[in-house]
């Protein structure tokens, strides 16, 4: 496979240098997902950038994608207009370079068909040149990535894969040896979305996954409050929402009003992890 995280040199900019600097001010880093193209692609970038404002480590850029697996209700009402005004990926190059243009590290979250479509090598050379810092390929498994991998490598991008409570010690241990700049750990099995409290598997799957060699392991689905914001930073590396700031777009009477609601979120979340 490719190289674990354990002992990789980081270079500025990637996930994983924001996940060491934040250790180094001990506490968790504050992973912020927004999906390209909602409310339309220029708000979309000034939303991301109200996140970093208010103290996101690192921003996860969705691209858009009509057959999503993990993505809740939220995230799919917010990835449903962002089609209809025919988002592309050529728009989330766009974005990538907007926002990583604040200092933040940049990752993309895509399934990974039209990454594919648009051509796995194409595409790494393109988002390196944005400045992203890689991706996070939620329905993509380390044994059948062996084009990203290579192509990935090859432009020296992040490439974040999954785990979950189910996984087995075997695909912990490939899963960790396959990315670069972190694992994220599904706190839970399902989709994407707010809940009254994170699955309580969570702790144990941090735990399993740095027994498997990975030394980064940021923890999502179901963090929705700055209350567990904390509880997920106690043990976890980062802590990674995305319905809850989906949300407050969704409710915004403006785009000015959202990304505003976005940054003070972003602020009480950042607070909340220093606290973990």
């Amino acid at each position: 496979m490719g190289p674990s995280t354990t002992g990789a040199a980081p270079r500025t900019g990637t996930a994983g240098a924001a996940i060491d600097r934040a250790k180094a001010d001990g506490r968790a880093a504050l992973v912020a997902y927004l999906p390209v193209g909602f409310p339309d692609v220029d708000a979309s970038v000034e939303a991301a950038k109200a996140a970093v404002a208010g103290g996101a480590d690192v921003v996860e850029l969705g691209l858009p994608y009509s057959d999503p697996t993990m993505d809740g209700a939220t995230i799919q009402r917010a990835v449903d207009v962002a089609l209809a005004r025919r988002t592309r990926p050529v728009d989330v190059l766009r974005a990538v370079e907007a926002v990583a243009s604040t200092g933040a590290a940049v990752l993309v979250m895509t399934y990974f068909p039209p990454i594919d479509r648009y051509g796995v090598d194409r595409w790494a050379a393109d988002l390196a040149n944005a400045g992203g810092a890689g991706l996070i390929t939620p329905d993509l498994v380390p044994d059948e990535a062996a084009d990203w991998i290579a192509a990935s490598d090859e432009h020296d991008l992040e490439r974040v894969f999954l785990v979950a409570p189910s996984s087995t010690d075997a695909r912990l241990r490939s899963t960790s040896a396959a990315c670069r700049g972190f694992v994220y750990a599904a706190s839970l099995m399902g989709v994407t979305g707010t809940r009254a409290s994170v699955g309580a598997g969570a702790a144990e799957l941090v735990r399993r996954t740095r027994a498997a060699g990975t030394e980064r392991v940021c923890v999502g689905l179901g963090v929705s409050t700055p209350a567990q914001a904390t509880e997920v930073a106690a043990y976890a590396d980062g802590v990674i929402v995305g319905s809850a700031f989906v949300q407050r777009l969704l409710e915004a009477d403006s785009t000015a009003a959202g990304a505003r609601a976005v940054g003070e979120f972003a602020q009480s979340l950042a607070e909340a992890v220093r606290t973990g």
